[in-house]
């Protein structure tokens, strides 16, 4: 067996005491590297073996980053050691090793033995179980560069790894990925000292280790009547809020980012070189340039500051996001259940815990459900859940089961625990202030503006080669005198700048701001601006049924037992007339031993605080169902569930969950007069006090299978055939066709000898669910009603609209689905597919089809179909296919796992929101492109969500309604920026290289257009209203519609571009005419201008057309900014003032701030000097209104075109 697939046991108790007393557990986790992944998984050596080998793994430590062979001196006498350093070298990693040599070296360490070790223990270690001797130094591999210490090092056990939410629930919202990576330099000590400060101060907790007694007396608090209000307030001030520190940031880092990201390091090189071109290339050094770079230094430092300010606007407005999602836990203090702030908590806390729950702390478990597992993957990446137990199962403080770590789920189970540590004291904390977070993927906004900045910069560099080429080749030759180096390169950075669009990040991240803070507004709360953008192409809903569709308030409405059927309201009134007239009513009736088992197989529990208030509203803590079925058995008497819950002793309990889809729970007699109340008189009478009650309460298509008995009408307990089972079956079948959630309760004596062992071992929950899949008695069934939300019919009817699918996926029966999509309008077909509609293989027509679909990437529609998660499992592909294509459709009985399937096959074709509120929708809301909740879900659900609506489902007609207009306002904040910005401001240089011309828009001018004029209009675009045809279109294809098309650049360049263009020559030209300068003196003139014009009154001239040129475009821009606001709908249909749902009040300051800028640069004295500009005749301020006037006729009528053929040529080609 070669060495390094065998596993390092401990030396034996001898060889123990002859080293040394201490000893180290050093364990290793393995790693996703070929050779660590095979390393063993325990090596435990001595603390004397640890010290002796210090100077050898320190050695080998620094060996390992200079990259050489990690391989021990040879020492006699020492060989144990150095047996032991080599093994460690292997296995960890540079950092890993000085965390080692550090241990070897404390000063608590042994000192170095002044004798050598024993000969026969130098050559001794266990192999698993064969002792055997060190292998020689000749036998061992040697450490080559592929295998070096640097290649085999493993990350730390907190080390966070992507995890398939198929295999659990790896939710993550407001939380750290742990990861001590192993980096360069100063970044690795830094790592390995974390490392060894958080180590240490985990093995010096032992609360895992002392009995849950001396935890509360520790703690100084008790298990049923938590801490004191006077110990809470004193322990709140002494440890504080339970809330983490700030994360820290590198401040340097986030400066510089301010400055370089997006366009800055563009500018900044761009101002260098014209310092450059100003001095000491300028023979003599001109002004204009000075001025140039000093405007695109300042440029440079304004658009840092505004990424400064939108930072921290943006930081804002998530923190206050946060703060609107605050998390709330159940905590017992002075004898009562309270639902606290979880930054409430202090240590002692007795806290609840039930599935579904975030561990808001540290916390020791007292009580624990055997079923109860809870995923740890936020913290270890360990993707499969781990179990609970109240015995401590491992030395090691993070791998025993015992301890629930902060940022853990509760998947499933009940438990309650003591707080051990808050805040920064949690592992959770403790590990955050030493890890940084992983940087995010790019998102699909991102790639697009990616997408459009390469395509702009490729087509800047084309240009600025162009430029350059026919300067080298042709100007510097034939006219040297015409531009220098100096004119050169600002005419190559003029171009770049106006190629680069400077408004564009500034835009995108106010976008997404401000439509995530409207979204705010409307109660819509989006944990990251990703979610914003992915809004808009959602074109599938999957929604869940239950607290998302409908009110989450149920009520149980109807109750059966035997044949008798009767609502909830008379049978309470006939119980009360019963009890009015002296009898008890709740002892005599069957209906007393439902209520009975309604208050004991229940996991909700009623507030201690408000016991005066009326049971139909007071304040219950529990789920809906278990909520609606205490109420049902307190109404029936006053204290009924108080009663019954303190004369039965729980002794276990396996919550329910969506894989068994039932609940257990388990009694023992504590007063021997409920057992009359609770059983009938036969089956009460030989109940023994070691007997247990076992009650159970679910699905009926489940345990109608397990119950051999039934309770009858009159109170006895009869056998259950198959005609008593086929009228149980058609009861249910009724209530669910009303749209009602039916349940099934029952119950079973066990005798004590049946269940022998204790209560919380795993093989003791087998055995109870064996007792409870046989020999139940059938007590009665009962139906809830969950009222659909009275918006949703119009909410599924304007996403339908809008080309949303709703698709309903529950866990209800067919039928009560049917009847709850058909209320809500998903369904409205009165003929509906089912499961024998879907064909399993496609004939060679449908083939076909199937290929000119592919092509065309649309996929067909069908009509309406049911289908169960049962039915699920048998489909093919094909099916799959044939299923994701209809357009409503019902999926009833499902379980996560087919949730997430459902989620992942319309992913194929369609962008995919899951909303949902309970655990089970937890991995689909994780895998859906948005992840929607609604506000009071589960704390698992909230996490994995990407959205939380706070008011009403409604408000998901809001979100996707401004997701659409993030999109639609970057689209025209491009169309804005590129006709003036690039388009306009290039002509001018190129007409000058290759035609010879003055150029007509001065360089300065150009800076001054990209740069303030356009910047501030672009900005305000974003604050757009939603067009009224926004829902009415088709989601948008996210791999077709791209962010900028050739539609968009068609319309940008062929269309303003060109008349913007053409009317600014046009202009500047007439102007040189009408004083004197013929246009056919300065075609091809290349700066040599006839001897009748005089060199001053051009120059003059030439700085009036350039100014005019200017203003041309500046007032151009405003027709081009209204023209723009909207992509098909009329201006008169969208118009920019007087109507509150279309009006943008920034338009006008921003035209007034365009209008300043250009006053600014042009009219003062001493800037006309500097900068080369001039004053404009007051005629070219009004002529270029008639131009704008044309381009916004002019998109008049393609708009009009556009609504009017909306299938047309014109329609195909708009943007």
């Amino acid at each position: 067996m070669p060495w390094w697939t065998r596993q390092f046991h401990p030396l034996d108790s001898a060889d123990s005491a002859a080293l040394c007393p201490a000893r180290f557990n050093v364990q290793l986790r393995r790693d996703s590297t070929p050779v660590a992944s095979r390393v063993a998984s325990h090596l435990v050596v001595s603390a004397c073996d640890l010290h002796q080998a210090g100077a050898v793994v320190s050695a080998m430590a620094a060996a390992s980053r200079r990259g050489a062979a990690a391989a021990p001196p040879a020492r006699p006498g020492y060989k144990a050691p150095c047996f032991a350093a080599r093994r460690l070298a292997v296995t960890l990693g540079p950092a890993q090793l000085l965390l080692v040599a550090r241990a070897a070296r404390r000063p608590s360490a042994p000192p170095a033995l002044d004798r050598p070790l024993p000969s026969a223990l130098c050559h001794r270690i266990r192999w698993r179980d064969v002792e055997q001797a060190a292998p020689p130094r000749q036998s061992r591999p040697p450490l080559s560069r592929a295998n070096s210490a640097d290649s085999l090092a493993i990350r730390s056990i907190h080390s966070r790894a992507p995890v398939d939410p198929a295999l659990s629930l790896p939710i993550q919202y407001r939380t750290v990925s742990f990861q001590i990576a192993d980096s360069k330099g100063k970044d690795r000590a830094e790592a390995a000292r974390a490392a060894d400060v958080a180590a240490k101060d985990l093995g010096d907790l032992e609360w895992h280790t002392i009995s849950p007694s001396d935890v509360l007396q520790r703690l100084v608090t008790s298990a049923t009547s938590g801490l004191s209000d006077d110990q809470a307030k004193r322990r709140l001030q002494e440890y504080g809020r339970n809330a983490p520190s700030p994360p820290k940031t590198n401040r340097i880092l986030t400066i510089l980012g301010y400055f370089f990201k997006g366009f800055g390091s563009i500018l900044l090189i761009g101002s260098i070189l014209v310092f450059i071109s100003w001095k000491p290339l300028g023979e003599p050094p001109a002004l204009a340039n000075l001025a140039l770079a000093i405007v695109l230094l300042a440029v440079f430092f304004i658009q840092a500051a505004f990424a400064m300010f939108q930072d921290w606007s943006t930081s804002r407005v998530m923190s206050s996001i946060k703060d609107m999602l605050p998390e709330h836990c159940q905590v017992t203090r002075d004898d009562k259940l309270l639902d606290l702030p979880a930054e409430d908590l202090v240590p002692g806390d007795v806290v609840s815990i039930k599935a579904g729950n975030k561990l808001p702390a540290d916390m020791r478990f007292i009580q624990i459900s055997s079923d109860a597992k809870f995923d740890r993957s936020v913290l270890t990446g360990e993707s499969r859940p781990v179990a609970a137990t109240v015995n401590h199962t491992d030395v090691n403080y993070l791998e025993t089961l015992n301890i629930g770590l902060q940022g853990t789920h509760c998947i499933i189970g009940s438990g309650t625990g003591i707080v051990v540590a808050t805040a920064d004291k949690t592992v959770f904390g403790r590990i955050a202030a030493l890890t940084n977070e992983p940087k995010s993927k790019m998102t699909t906004l991102e790639k697009e503006v990616l997408y459009f900045v390469m395509f702009i910069c490729a087509l800047m560099f084309s240009m600025i080669i162009l430029v350059l080429i026919v300067w080298a080749a042709w100007l510097r030759r034939d006219y040297p005198d015409w531009i220098n180096v100096p004119t050169l390169i600002v005419d190559c950075v003029s171009v770049a700048v106006a190629f680069i669009p400077e408004g564009l990040p500034m835009a995108i991240t106010a976008g997404l701001t401000i439509t995530a803070n409207m979204m705010k507004k409307n109660m819509i709360l989006c944990k990251s601006l990703v979610t914003v953008e992915s809004l808009g192409s959602v074109s599938v809903i999957c929604s869940d049924k239950t607290g998302t569709l409908t009110q989450g308030k149920m009520s149980l409405t109807d109750c059966s037992i035997g044949a008798i059927n009767t609502s909830v309201e008379s049978l309470k009134q006939d119980m009360a007339s019963t009890r009015a007239s002296g009898t008890q009513a709740d002892s005599l009736t069957p209906f007393g031993q439902l209520g009975a088992l309604a208050a004991l197989c229940n996991a909700a529990e009623m507030d201690a605080a408000q016991p005066d208030v009326p049971i139909g509203k007071r304040n219950i803590f529990g789920d809906a169902t278990d909520t609606a079925v205490l109420r049902f058995s307190e109404s029936l008497a006053e204290g009924n569930v108080a009663y019954f819950r303190a004369c039965w002793q729980r002794v276990f309990e396996l919550a329910f969950n969506s894989k068994n889809k039932f609940m257990i729970r388990s009694f023992k007699i504590a007063r021997r007069e409920a057992v009359d109340r609770t059983l009938h008189g036969e089956v009460a009478a030989q109940f023994g006090d070691d007997h247990l009650l076992l009650t159970i309460k679910g699905a009926p298509d489940v345990l109608m299978g397990y119950c051999s008995h039934y309770l009858t009408g009159s109170g006895e307990v009869a056998p259950l055939d198959e005609h008593v089972a086929a009228t149980f079956e058609h009861t249910k079948n009724t209530y669910s066709s009303q749209g009602k959630r039916c349940l099934l309760l029952a119950r079973k004596v066990v005798p004590s000898d049946m269940i022998k062992d204790d209560a919380d071992s795993t093989k003791y929950e087998e055995m109870m669910t064996e007792q409870a899949k046989s020999g139940l008695t059938l007590v009665g069934m009962v139906a809830i009603v969950d009222p659909l939300r009275p918006e949703i019919p119009s909410v599924v009817s304007t996403l339908r609209g809008a080309g949303i699918r709703i698709a309903m996926v529950t866990g209800d029966f067919a039928l009560t689905a049917l009847a709850i999509s058909r209320e809500a309008g998903i369904v409205t077909r009165a003929h509906v597919d089912g499961v024998g509609n879907l064909e399993r293989y496609p004939d060679s027509s449908s083939r076909s089809e199937d290929l000119e679909e592919m092509k065309a990437g649309s996929a067909s529609s069908r009509g309406a179909i049911v289908i169960s998660g049962p039915e699920l499992t048998g489909l093919n592909e094909h099916q799959w296919r044939l299923l994701t294509e209809y357009d409503e459709v019902v999926f009833s009985r499902t379980t996560p796992e087919q949730k997430l399937r459902i989620v992942r096959e319309y992913q194929i074709k369609n962008v995919v929101a899951m909303t949902g509120d309970g655990v089970n929708d937890a991995p689909s809301l994780k895998a859906a492109d948005v992840g929607i909740s609604l506000s009071g879900a589960s704390d698992i659900a909230m996490e994995a969500a990407d959205m939380i609506l706070l008011d009403s489902f409604s408000s998901i007609v809001i979100a996707v309604q401004y997701g659409r207009v993030v999109f639609d306002n970057l689209k025209k904040v491009i169309a804005y920026l590129l006709p003036a910005g690039s388009f306009s401001e290039f002509w001018p240089v190129i007409t000058s290289v290759v035609f010879g011309l003055p150029q007509i828009l001065s360089s300065f001018l150009m800076i001054i257009i990209c740069c303030f004029t356009d910047c501030a209009a672009a900005t305000v675009l974003t604050y757009e209203k939603p067009e009224a045809d926004v829902m009415l279109r088709r989601p948008r294809n996210v791999k077709k519609d791209r962010l900028v098309n050739w539609q968009l650049i068609f319309q940008a360049y062929g269309i303003i571009g060109v008349t913007e263009t053409l009317a600014s020559f046009a202009m500047s030209y007439w102007y040189l005419q009408r004083n004197g300068i013929p246009f056919r003196d300065l075609w091809f003139s290349f700066g040599q201008l006839p001897s009748y014009i005089d060199p001053d009154y051009y120059n003059q001239k030439l700085n009036e057309a350039s100014s005019i040129y200017f203003v041309n475009l500046v007032v151009m821009q405003w027709f081009n900014l209204m023209a723009t606001r909207t992509r098909r709908l009329s201006i008169f249909q969208h118009p920019p003032l007087f109507n509150k749902e279309t009006q943008n009040l920034y338009l006008f300051p921003a035209i007034l701030f365009a209008l300043g800028m250009a006053v600014l640069w042009i009219y003062p004295p001493s800037i006309q000097t500097v900068l080369a500009t001039s004053g404009v005749p007051v005629e070219h301020w009004f002529l270029p209104f008639a131009f704008g006037l044309w381009i916004m006729l002019l998109d008049e009528g393609r708009r009009f075109w556009v609504r009017k053929w909306p299938e047309g040529l014109m329609a195909k080609a708009a943007w």
